[in-house]
């Protein structure tokens, strides 16, 4: 007769189960408390726009994936807590994309819940609702070849995907080691997404949506969520006309490259990144198209036109630098205040790895003798409105340089970092596979190089050992902030 199985005796389970609100713990600067599969890893403060807030790291380990809760004020009590659970978007909130309206609403709750003085937001590495850049870029490659004929929900359930992958299972262990007790006042759009979280035991008093004006690049994208039953009004009312790609996007099946079998590449399509820095560049045809024969030189010299500087940039290329307030003011020109950065996002899947990789190209890097590179790496940190974001602003001016000389390609494969210091250069860069990707896509070989500083990761030696072995050249230093070496 088989032996009955007995309880776990509650003075044996105590000794390594953590109790309530033992995050971050008092005595033992080095435990780390473990709860089901969410670990306990660090707490450190964050400087942003929005006040300090701090930030709990923990991880899941069973899928590896971090979560990260960012609280502010006292979370303490009773009292209905605002609540954002966020999931993570590498476009927008890394590559400055405005296909979306990830980053506007990630930004939008850290001010909704700082002017109510206390409140919480879980930051979930859940991108593409759940099945990551690979699988959200598919979608995104589907959705532009058709014209936005076909919506994201649509592309899901063809790819034989559910329309949401996410899971919060981690949230009530991250309460309970908070000791976070009050119900929460949810922060959102999406009802399918309160109902996950009252399916997931959490007591919901309100919620409040986040929700902000379309743009001609994501009103196609929100208008999809609307009739998939997000609860957005702006999307029907607003009379921002549709934009379309640059040029007819081709498909293709998943393909594993001929030199790197190791990397597959299962999408490409356009992506459209904010100008930095008010330098909007434009061929022939689309300055023709905006400024309609007016005299470019003579509207920089009008102070209150919002035309600061033209700029000839070769090829029949011009660079309008602007001033958006003035523009938005005056009303004439407006096209320059949506007018984007074009850059091609190949999704790639690393079997080495396990984890996906993104290659951002601009203009025909295959083509020119020398484009501008970066291997870029991120802070996860620097995702928030940190005060100082060194590498956001390294990807910009790269993203600058890479549009004044008209192409260019960035690589990242790191996929957020969680460096020690948030506004750290995050190395969180796969140098074997950056290079061979960058080197894939500069068949030429030769690059100028976008680097952080002379004495950055990018100029060690194993770096320049690796580029050297395959192929790769540096014919000129870009140092951000600095001049070229």
């Amino acid at each position: 007769m088989p032996k009955k199985e007995q309880a776990v005796p509650a003075e044996l389970l105590a000794r390594m189960q953590p109790g309530a609100g033992s995050v971050p713990p008092g005595a033992r600067a080095l435990e780390r408390p473990l709860l089901g599969t969410t670990l306990y890893i660090t707490t450190r403060r964050l400087d942003t726009r929005f006040g300090e807030w701090t930030a709990h790291v923990f991880q899941d380990i069973a899928d590896k994936h971090h979560i990260l809760a960012l609280t502010f004020g006292d979370v303490s009590g009773g009292e209905p807590l605002h609540t954002r659970l966020h999931s993570s978007c590498l476009t927008s909130e890394t590559l400055c994309g405005c296909d979306c309206d990830c980053s506007q609403q990630l930004e939008g709750a850290f001010r909704a819940i700082a002017a109510r003085g206390r409140g919480i937001l879980f930051y979930l590495m859940q991108e593409g609702r759940g099945v990551g850049f690979f699988g959200k870029a598919r979608d995104r490659m589907l959705v532009q070849a058709s014209g936005d004929r076909v919506s994201t929900f649509a592309a899901y359930e063809a790819f034989g995907l559910r329309r949401d992958h996410r899971n919060y299972g981690n949230i009530p262990h991250i309460c309970r080691l908070l000791g976070i007790q009050a119900p929460f006042i949810v922060l959102t759009n999406n009802p399918d997404k309160v109902r996950a979280i009252r399916a997931a035991g959490f007591s919901i008093a309100g919620t409040e949506p986040l929700e902000f004006e379309p743009g001609p690049f994501n009103i196609a994208y929100l208008s999809s969520k609307a009739d998939g039953g997000h609860a957005l009004r702006r999307p029907s009312a607003s009379r921002v006309a549709r934009a379309g790609t640059p040029e007819p996007l081709e498909l293709f099946r998943p393909e594993a490259l001929p030199e790197a079998p190791r990397f597959i590449r299962g999408a490409c399509y356009f992506l459209p990144i904010r100008p930095p820095g008010g330098e909007v560049v434009l061929g022939a045809g689309r300055f023709a198209e905006i400024f309609a024969g007016r005299d470019a030189g003579r509207l920089a010299a009008d102070k209150g036109s919002g035309i600061l500087a033209v700029e000839e940039l070769g090829g029949g290329r011009r660079l309008a630098r602007i001033d958006a307030e003035a523009l938005a003011r005056r009303g004439e020109f407006g096209a320059l205040l949506t007018e984007p950065c074009w850059f091609r996002a190949h999704a790639y899947y690393d079997t080495l790895r396990s984890r996906d990789a993104v290659v951002l190209t601009h203009g025909d890097p295959a083509a020119d003798a020398a484009p501008v590179a970066r291997a870029h790496g991120e802070s996860l940190f620097e995702r928030f409105p940190l005060r100082t974001r060194r590498n956001r602003d390294l990807f910009q001016e790269t993203v600058r340089r890479i549009a004044r000389h008209g192409a260019g390609v960035i690589v990242l494969t790191g996929g957020g970092g969680l460096s020690a210091d948030p506004g750290a250069a995050d190395a969180g860069v796969d140098c074997d596979a950056a290079l061979r990707l960058l080197r894939h896509h500069v068949p030429g070989g030769r690059v100028r190089l976008a680097a952080g500083t002379p004495d950055g990761p990018e100029r060690a030696p194993a770096f320049a050992e690796a580029a050297r072995r395959l192929g790769l050249s540096v014919e000129e230093w870009l140092f951000w902030g600095g001049a070229a070496a």
